[in-house]
């Protein structure tokens, strides 16, 4: 199996802070994920001054400001995304965001971002999914809140503008947070798969690590998940997020599921070989038997070591001549 692709997702949990962002990148760094993820956007065009929070929003961050209060205070401007770039390729993790508006698409492909992650809530976002798709990059998209064909419509999208399809990962993912154990449903990952022939991987919304390993298990290539410095933070995503030592735990944890998934050929592997000839067992004389006295249940028995005559050919054995005296206790 090939290396899975982890992307550590700080999001918003910078909290507008260009210092807690550069500590968010140590942190992804420390761990070993692949990339560390952060959110490009101007409020200005990505929600109205009247629309709502979510529910966990409200849970997380009170109900007496409205969504666009909330995010504008989390912005990153185009300096701090140079900044940011710097010190991830200083800490040598690859420096990722998503765009939620023209503009920062725009931003981010000057940038020179070989990669764009697609969040769920765009996938029905007809403009947005043009421009991206133009550009002809690697394409990761987040399929959220989205059923199979609302998937196929911004794949077609995405290859009629100008991106290969083998250019594409499509994530599973339920867009809750936390996402209830009930409602994973990583079976629609495996689905996706099958339908549309293109790499697939796994966002997580969930409480703790399992679920990512087991996503791994299934054939996911890229896993995403949120992670904080410290999940009593003030700020919409934290509660929802792996803290520093959560996010070590699940990488190594990954890596360990990565290699142990093999390359799926049914064969001895090289530590147990040298074990073969110790468990397994062979045919034995139970007794002395002399030359030209026939082998019979009563004279032989099967034990270790795996060293002799394999017991599957037993029926062979039983009834033929020995052609020359055994002890007791001898492979045949």
């Amino acid at each position: 199996m090939s290396r899975v692709f982890i992307i550590a997702e700080a999001g918003v949990n910078h909290n507008g802070s260009l210092e807690i962002a550069k500590k968010l990148i140590d942190v992804a760094s420390e761990a070993g994920a692949d990339a560390v993820k952060f959110q490009t956007f101007k409020a200005d065009k990505l929600v109205s001054k009247t629309a709502q929070k979510a529910d966990y929003q409200k849970e997380t961050t009170g109900v007496d400001e409205s969504q666009y209060a909330m995010i504008k205070k989390l912005e990153l401007d185009e300096m701090a995304h140079h900044e940011l770039i710097k010190h991830c390729q200083s800490k040598k993790i690859l420096f990722l965001s998503t765009p939620f508006d023209h503009e920062s698409i725009t931003l981010l492909h000057g940038l020179g971002m070989n990669i764009f992650k697609i969040p769920s809530g765009e996938i029905t976002n007809l403009p947005y999914l043009r421009q991206i798709g133009s550009f002809g990059k690697e394409v990761i998209l987040s399929t959220g809140m989205a059923d199979l064909g609302e998937v196929e419509d911004a794949l077609d999208v995405l290859v009629s503008a100008g991106t290969p399809k083998e250019n594409i990962t499509i994530l599973h993912a339920t867009t809750e947070y936390p996402c209830p154990m009930d409602e994973v449903n990583l079976k629609a990952m495996q689905t996706m798969s099958h339908a549309f022939g293109v790499n697939v991987g796994y966002s997580d919304h969930t409480q703790g690590i399992e679920i990512p390993i087991a996503a791994v298990a299934m054939g996911a290539t890229l896993i995403e998940k949120h992670f904080t410095l410290d999940r009593e933070m003030p700020g919409p995503d934290h509660k929802a997020s792996l803290e520093p030592d959560g996010l070590k735990a699940m990488v190594k944890a990954l890596r360990n599921v990565e290699k142990a998934l093999g390359d799926g050929i049914k064969k001895p592997s090289k530590s147990e070989a040298k074990n073969i000839g110790i468990a397994r067992k062979s045919i034995l004389t139970c007794k002395a038997i002399q030359k030209g006295e026939r082998f019979c249940e009563e004279n032989l028995c099967i034990k270790r070591p795996g060293e002799g005559m394999s017991p599957m050919r037993w029926d062979e054995v039983i009834g033929t001549v020995a052609t020359r005296d055994y002890r007791e206790d001898e492979l045949l």
